[in-house]
């Protein structure tokens, strides 16, 4: 297969300056929400997160009520913190997902009440899954006037439905079914297992159909303390929406004579896994290109296994829908050991310049950055530098000498950790955060990972944002097509990662070590303890506030227009002993807002584990208009839709003794 695009994974990083200005009602072309509908996991395929309709406004928004809930819970267990899952609105039904076997439900979008509902057949490859209840949602498309429903279960089939009744298309696979552990590579495919003894591969978003061809991701097991260094490869697929044909495959980790192949060492690309597009996918089907997002090959910590530029993980790669041909690529971490995986749907907007369109992919990262390409060409329109890093002292690693630094936009969050990052509330606590993050290395951002029990007398070493930093899954991002500004959801997390050798290590590792009690050594050459952070003086956080956060950035310009908390200060800091008679300023909640952007408002709720209220502020100006009580936190990315001249926004919500459910808010008829 030929390529085009950069001719090295250095050059991924090429610098560019394009001038902004107004924004264009062209990205209208693209939107999957004419009518009131939301068709994409998004709302559109450019994964805006928008929806045009403004019957809920500033005026009434705080008359939202609740007006139906639907048990997620009763289609199998689920566990209340995971539930992500973001309807579609096709027509008259709702198409989504629940349960650890990822059941398919079509729900009245007027009443809440299940229509139909499909399971795939018990089979033991959905127990051994790493990500049973992670789905996210489902995809839809007409094919040859047929609404098909299309989904990716937990033990990786993909099976094709059809939208008014739930029964699977005969002609697509096998009776309705592909199963896509066929096709990776040569691997052994047993009948039941699949290829879970060459690696471990699932699925945790939903396929995306771009003219005519389902493009399918793939998701592996957390990569923070793997088994040994050897999984299967995050390859993207294509494949025929009426017929479940595989069309084509882009090998993500490049076989020999392939572009990028020279950036893995030895044979490590023999071995290495992961690379793979978790996050859901974004389109423009008038270039016929599809945005794939990758993570961080095996292992998230560790890449003595693995030397080299590591193409192409943590990258984000523009495909040609129908061919798989790569059409340009840009490598946001070289090398990555910092668990910096590309966590959130690329977005598509278009913005005009002296009379120019400029056609952008907007990517926002763990790192706090976003990256705003032209996405015909992969040129940055900001430029973005690589700049020296510092460089790894563990046995066995080799860091790259540089990394991509965006210099515009300006990051969103805190990247890096020193001494005037540390909670500085009082004098006492002040010296004792000194003292608990002394034990560890601090440093600016692309601080590498270092030894538990270090000579130098360390235990580990800070990075920021960490793994749960940045902009995430849960909250992720929104843009506005009518003013050219993109929202960013963020948490100020970090990680202090410590190194221990692989055979010293005894991690519970999910599916592959099920029994706590038994003790799981791991063959990769190190490993680490962990991907969390530490706790501050006191209980309280280790880090100055906000903790979580919403920011606004003009697309026009580059510029940061606001940034406002995320909710207001909890009660565990409100009401803390050793903060008593201070006059502590909004710290936000410590979690991603979960946004969504409509042609009147931004609307947020506080995300996992915090206050179960939604929001509204003024998209220009980051003021609160109003806020709507609910019967328990938002956990992902909502939707909103019209039916029968009603608009409704539904919440996937769960905790304080409610179970996953998705709730449907609207004004008083």
């Amino acid at each position: 297969m030929r390529f085009r695009g950069w001719s090295t994974w250095a050059a991924a990083a090429m610098t560019g300056a394009l001038l902004l200005g107004l924004t264009s009602g062209a990205a209208g072309q693209r939107l999957g929400t004419e009518g009131g509908e939301w068709r994409y996991w998004g709302g559109d395929e450019g994964s805006s997160r928008y929806s045009p309709l403004d019957q809920i406004n500033a005026d009434n928004f705080e008359n939202l009520e609740v007006v139906w809930r639907w048990k997620a819970a009763n289609y199998g267990p689920q566990p209340d913190f995971i539930y992500r899952a973001t309807p579609l609105k096709v027509g008259d039904k709702l198409f989504t997902v629940a349960g650890s076997r990822r059941s398919v439900v079509a729900i009245d979008p007027a009443t809440g009440e299940t229509l139909w509902m499909w399971r795939m057949r018990n089979n033991p490859r959905w127990e051994a899954s790493t990500r049973q209840n992670y789905g996210k949602g489902v995809a839809y498309a007409e094919v040859e006037g047929r609404g098909v429903v299309y989904v990716i279960t937990p033990g990786y089939y993909m099976a094709a439905l059809d939208a008014e009744t739930g029964v699977p298309i005969p002609y697509f696979g096998m009776n309705g079914i592909v199963d896509l552990h066929l096709g990776l590579g040569d691997y052994p495919v047993d009948a039941d297992r699949g290829i879970l003894s060459s690696g471990d591969i699932t699925s945790s978003s939903a396929p995306i159909v771009v003219n005519g061809v389902i493009v399918v991701g793939n998701s592996h097991d957390r990569g923070y303390y793997p088994r040994r260094p050897e999984n299967v490869p995050g390859h993207i697929r294509g494949y025929d929406a009426k017929t479940g044909e595989m069309i084509w495959k882009f090998n993500v980790v490049p076989d020999p004579g392939e572009f990028g192949h020279d950036t893995w060492e030895g044979d490590s690309w023999k071995y290495t896994g992961n690379v793979s597009a978790w996050a859901p996918l974004s389109a423009d089907s008038e270039l016929d290109i599809v945005y794939v997002t990758t993570d961080t090959p095996t292992n998230d910590y560790y890449g003595g296994d693995r030397l080299g530029g590591n193409l192409f993980g943590t990258s984000i790669i523009a495909l040609n829908a129908q061919t798989g041909e790569r059409v340009w690529h840009f490598q946001m971490v070289h090398h990555d050991i910092w668990n910096y995986d590309n966590p959130n749907a690329p977005k598509v907007l278009d913005v005009m310049h002296d009379g120019r369109l400029v056609p952008m992919v907007i990517e926002t990262t763990k790192q706090g950055w976003a990256y705003v390409f032209d996405r015909e060409t992969g040129e940055p329109v900001w430029p973005i530098e690589e700049r020296s890093v510092p460089q790894s002292d563990t046995p066995g690693e080799r860091t790259s000498p540089t990394q991509p630094f965006v210099t515009k936009p300006a990051a969103f969050e805190l990247q890096g950790v020193t001494e005037d990052d540390l909670i500085d509330f009082t004098p006492e606590l002040r010296a004792a955060a000194l003292e608990l993050a002394g034990e560890y290395r601090m440093g600016p951002q692309f601080n590498p990972p270092s030894l538990l029990n270090h000579p130098d007398g360390t235990n580990g070493a800070f990075h920021a944002p960490g793994a749960n930093g940045g902009a995430n899954i849960p909250g992720g991002s929104s843009i506005d097509p009518d003013n050219g500004i993109l929202y960013v959801a963020s948490q100020r997390g970090h990680s202090v990662i410590s190194l221990v050798p692989g055979g010293e290590a005894q991690p519970r590792l999910s599916n592959l070590c099920p029994d706590p009690a038994v003790p799981c050594a791991s063959s990769a050459t190190y490993v680490a303890t962990g991907p969390g952070g530490i706790r501050g003086p006191q209980g309280l956080p280790l880090l100055k506030p906000p903790y979580g956060a919403i920011t606004a950035i003009d697309l026009k310009t580059g510029d940061h227009l606001w940034r406002i908390p995320n909710g207001d200060t909890p009660a565990n800091i409100k009401n803390h002993r050793a903060l008593q008679g201070l006059d502590i300023p909004n710290t936000g909640k410590n979690a991603h807002a979960t946004i969504l952007t409509t042609k009147t408002l931004l609307i947020y709720g506080e995300g996992r584990g915090q206050e179960p209220i939604l929001h509204a502020v003024d998209k220009m100006t980051g003021e609160e208009i109003g806020r709507v009580e609910l019967p328990a936190t938002t956990n992902t990315a909502m939707m909103s839709y019209m039916h029968d001249g009603r608009q409704f926004i539904v919440l996937a919500v769960a905790g304080a003794g409610v179970e996953a459910e998705l709730v449907a808010l609207a004004l008083p008829n």
